[in-house]
């Protein structure tokens, strides 16, 4: 996913990551935590939208209305250097807001995450530490009051090289984040490229190996299905039942077949053609795919780079047919 990263946003972010960097992000009142509802995890399908693009006059996420069909919003991005984007826009509006907003998404049973790294951070290769890490982006997630964070890890060097590096990175990642983010409390989700489930194609074992290390700790995988070629993923066989091409055994079924719980292979798709290099499916083609799979028993959700080329109208469509609202 490519975070937009616009001048004035960095300008506007600087008061934020300086607070960042020196670890004075703090967590919230022990008085809200007290009174903290247990966020459990929502139970699929989940319906998921990132958002990343600054939109002229905004002021926070969007309103319930605009995304309605959705239970999942996630802001673009929390960085190693700080938030960014919609991650930073959201520290920019008032405590008042930001509380006004968290209550009405409650009300229309939404989810509100922050997602962290994306194609800007290579964690891995620039030697960041993992628990360190971890702890920093927890406090955020608690100082903030959001529902939990998503893992848009794109540290590709790192993946795709020899040592496995990236795989003992996110484990150990993805483990403290769960010491600072309690299941029950906090959602933790992954968003990894589905070329990565691919077994016996990557040092460490890849995301089939993180699965079975610390899957149970991740709540549902926002599965990059696209992105990687321009006829990877793009027929409702090559992306649920047969991938084929360039990464064999990376299609939802054959995913699952590997060992993922199918109930957690949330399918990722461009909201329109230019959201993505490829793998973009119309509306009413992926909402024809969405039947043949919940024929065979997947209920999983779908997830949507981004609002708001994807918004109420795109995913009313998506879920038309076998998922209607």
């Amino acid at each position: 996913m490519v975070s937009l990263k616009a001048s004035f946003t960095r300008l506007a972010a600087v008061v934020s990551v300086i607070s960042f960097l020196a670890g004075s992000v703090a967590s919230a009142p022990v008085e809200e935590l007290e009174v903290r509802k247990a966020a459990a995890t929502p139970a699929a399908p989940h319906w998921v939208a990132y958002s990343d693009e600054w939109i002229s006059g905004e002021n926070g996420p969007p309103s319930t209305s605009s995304i309605t069909g959705f239970n999942t919003f996630i802001l673009s991005f929390l960085l190693l250097s700080g938030p960014a984007d919609q991650a930073v826009e959201w520290t920019l509006i008032s405590a008042s807001d930001r509380a006004t907003i968290k209550s009405q998404y409650a009300a229309a049973g939404i989810k509100l995450l922050v997602s962290a790294f994306g194609s800007t951070d290579a964690p891995t290769s620039e030697g960041a530490d993992p628990v360190a890490t971890a702890n920093t982006m927890a406090a955020w997630v608690k100082q903030y009051d959001l529902d939990g964070i998503d893992v848009d890890y794109e540290d590709f060097n790192a993946f795709d090289g020899s040592s496995g590096s990236a795989v003992t990175w996110l484990e150990s990642f993805t483990k403290q984040l769960r010491v600072q983010l309690p299941q029950g409390q906090y959602i933790l989700t992954h968003a990894p490229v589905a070329p990565w489930f691919q077994p016996n194609a990557w040092a460490g074992g890849g995301y089939l190996a993180i699965d079975k290390s610390v899957g149970s700790l991740i709540d549902w995988y926002n599965v990059q299905f696209y992105n990687q070629g321009s006829s990877e993923y793009t027929t409702c066989n090559n992306l649920l039942t047969t991938s084929g091409g360039t990464y064999p055994g990376s299609s939802v079924f054959e995913i699952a077949a590997n060992g993922v719980s199918l109930d957690k292979i949330v399918i990722g798709k461009p909201g329109n053609s230019g959201d993505a290099d490829s793998g973009y499916m119309s509306p009413s083609t992926l909402a024809s795919c969405l039947v043949t799979a919940k024929s065979q028993g997947w209920n999983a959700g779908v997830m949507t780079w981004e609002y708001p080329d994807a918004g109420a109208s795109w995913i009313k469509t998506v879920r038309a047919s076998a998922f209607p609202e």
